[in-house]
């Protein structure tokens, strides 16, 4: 029988989320540590910017589930305040087939999940900590996805976190082509967000990462400069905003590293948005006069204003999942659960 135990954007703050993140290369040794659980036969990790969820196969999910609160608290030194969310069985399939198809995510209808699902259940996969019951219920999850996104408008508008970063820049300069952007991180996210500025013309745009030979491939695909790791706090100087999305351990922008460049930038505001977790930038930078600096989770009033305006695809969206939870395999009667209906409350 399924569960799944984490925490999200929904409830959970940042600063808490970026403890419990589980680094891509960190997730085999992980999901294997909890297959070594008392009633724990399978377990794939879902850890993104957003969320930190553990989904399990158990005889018993409930005594799974006291296991895996235990073992994510004595991993992740957790007090007792910290609460995860639970779900067990119909509704733990149907919260991944919501996260899978962007419901569930700070930008409803966001693209990325979907990849970063695939690439947590390839992980477990790998490891050897999935078998029938979770190979079955991604599997399931990602038609379900697909299905979702092929028959609805659900990712109409900005659909991605980085798309809603620059959203976020546009708001605060007006247009952006007369602004000058960096980029700190070379990844997906940072791609996205290259691709989201060059849509709306920004002037120039830079790039920084501590693999120099990726800024350089992401510079030239957006027509923009690559500089290295070393070089970015100089040119803090001549640019109105950085967005940050390394996938660091730690902090990598200090008040030190800013501070010198505020003296030359003549008063003109520095903006610094922050979408790495864990954070990429030391949360004192935002004391400093004339920087302005969100984080990711600052990013959700504008992902509330897209989920407003798409809430009429929610209850479509919402349909499709229950049908597929109602003809899985999975949840034929062979236990005593019968499926329960979806309302937008599960979805956020």
């Amino acid at each position: 029988m399924l569960l799944c135990l984490g925490l999200s954007y929904a409830r959970t703050p940042v600063e808490v989320r970026e403890r419990v993140a589980v680094p891509g290369k960190d997730l085999p040794d992980a999901v294997k540590a909890l297959t070594q659980l008392e009633d724990v036969d399978e377990a794939v990790i879902v850890s993104t910017c957003n969320r930190m969820e553990i989904y399990a196969s158990s005889p018993s999910p409930s005594t799974a589930a006291a296991h895996v609160d235990a073992w994510l608290r004595d991993r992740f030194h957790l007090g007792s305040e910290i609460e995860f969310f639970q779900h067990q069985r119909e509704d733990a399939a149907r919260h991944l087939f919501a996260v899978a198809s962007g419901l569930d995510s700070m930008v409803l209808g966001e693209t990325e999940i979907f990849g970063q699902i695939k690439d947590a259940y390839a992980a477990a996969h790998a490891a050897g900590t999935t078998s029938r019951e979770l190979n079955k219920l991604f599997q399931e999850s990602f038609r379900v996805g697909k299905a979702v996104r092929n028959n609805t408008s659900i990712q109409r508008g900005s659909t991605s976190v980085g798309s809603v970063a620059v959203e976020l820049a546009e708001k605060i300069f007006g247009d952006l082509r007369d602004s000058q952007v960096m980029l700190l991180g070379a990844g997906d996210m940072s791609r996205r967000c290259a691709q989201s500025l060059q849509s709306r013309g920004a002037k120039g745009i830079i790039v920084s990462n501590r693999s120099h030979e990726r800024a350089v491939e992401l510079a030239a695909e957006m027509n923009g400069t690559a500089i290295t790791f070393e070089e970015w706090p100089a040119q803090t100087a001549h640019v109105d905003v950085i967005i940050s999305s390394t996938a660091a351990p730690h902090t990598v922008i200090h008040p030190e590293q800013v501070l010198p460049a505020l003296r030359r930038r003549r008063g003109r505001p520095l903006f610094i948005i922050d979408i790495a977790v864990p954070r990429d930038v030391d949360p004192l930078v935002h004391d400093i006069e004339g920087v302005y600096l969100y984080d990711i989770d600052a990013l959700e009033a504008l992902a509330s204003e897209t989920r407003q305006r798409r809430e009429n695809e929610i209850t479509q969206c919402l349909a499709i999942i229950e049908e597929n939870i109602g003809s899985s395999p999975l949840f034929r009667p062979h236990h005593p659960y019968p499926p329960q209906r979806a309302t937008l409350a599960d979805s956020t």
